[in-house]
């Protein structure tokens, strides 16, 4: 009896962690879709997408429901030196339902996207609504002109002093587990000015947005 008392301990400590094990793995993450986030996943918090022969209003709309998107950059790493390098950054254009069509980003000098944009600052960004339930729901793949992607070309640059309070109220509502990074990696905010966009939205190719375009867009 002695023999099996260690065994009976570990069946009984499983037994009572089991509970809340379960309980971590399917309660919200503090990320996107988490504890007090707009969900865009959620049907009905997900605006309906605008006419699609509406190039400028569909561009504002993808941009203000992608939470992340990824950014090209010309690489600096010695081994694809001059080549294109992308990776998966987060972003923001505002709180859900106030987007500004800025692209916010919060960046890192230990990033190599931040390396390679210093030396070379020109950068495109692409979003996909493959990110929220939309594509899902209607069963468009990820690649289908249907589930609708947008790129943008640019220059990446520091905001301001006057707009960093809004880049971080803007990416902290979206994001609040930045505001745990550590300070030691001189994190800045960022976004892209935008001197080009494409919108991917059907066949046929894409329609070509000017910046002017996009920003008279006045989301509803």
């Amino acid at each position: 009896m002695a023999a099996r008392a260690p065994e009976l301990a570990r069946s009984l400590l499983a037994a009572l962690l089991a509970p809340a094990l379960v309980a971590l793995l399917v309660s919200p993450a503090w990320g996107r879709g988490g504890r007090d986030h707009g969900d865009w996943d959620v049907d009905r918090r997900l605006p309906p997408l605008p006419p699609r022969d509406d190039g400028p209003r569909v561009a504002r709309f993808v941009t203000h429901v992608s939470d992340w998107g990824s950014l090209a950059t010309i690489s600096t790493r010695e081994e694809v030196r001059g080549r294109p390098f992308a990776d998966i950054i987060s972003i923001s254009d505002g709180p859900p339902g106030e987007g500004s069509g800025e692209p916010y980003m919060y960046l890192s000098p230990l990033q190599q996207a931040v390396s390679d944009l210093q030396g070379n600052p020109e950068a495109t960004l692409t979003m996909s609504l493959a990110q929220t339930a939309y594509c899902r729901n209607h069963g468009f793949d990820p690649q289908s002109p249907l589930c609708v992607h947008i790129m943008m070309s640019g220059t990446v640059i520091k905001v301001n002093e006057t707009e960093e309070g809004y880049a971080r109220d803007s990416l902290f509502i979206r994001h609040p587990e930045m505001k745990h990074w550590p300070p030691s990696h001189k994190w800045f905010f960022a976004k892209l000015k935008i001197s080009n966009i494409w919108v991917l939205d059907y066949f046929g190719g894409p329609k070509v947005v000017t910046p002017e375009e996009y920003f008279n867009v006045t989301l509803q």
